[in-house]
């Protein structure tokens, strides 16, 4: 079900890495090399695919953008900021040198 104006709102103030684009939420992921960057691709894959919810995703060199919708719903959802919330946290994961997230 699509989200009500206000709870987007709230969502983005806990997300604050994520910005809002008309029914999109988006956000840049800067690596220090093109392979962590590759790597941090095919993790977003593994949770999207057991999320069953797929991120628009971009690669530039050393830049990963991803971008999130829920289009049988028209909009965002709590499944776009459920997804978001686990890439965060495999970025955060990458970068401190823990592994993958759960």
């Amino acid at each position: 079900m699509r989200l009500e104006e206000q709870a987007i709102i709230e969502h983005l103030a806990q997300l604050k890495t994520w910005k809002r684009d008309g029914k999109w939420i988006e956000r840049k992921y800067r690596f220090q090399e093109f392979m962590d960057a590759i790597e941090f691709v095919n993790q977003v894959a593994q949770v999207a695919e057991s999320l069953n919810h797929h991120p628009m995703i971009h690669i530039e060199y050393k830049l990963v953008t991803l971008r999130l919708t829920s289009w049988h719903a028209g909009g965002l959802t709590e499944l776009d900021f459920t997804s978001a919330e686990r890439y965060d946290q495999l970025y955060e994961a990458q970068q401190t040198g823990k592994g993958e997230a759960p």
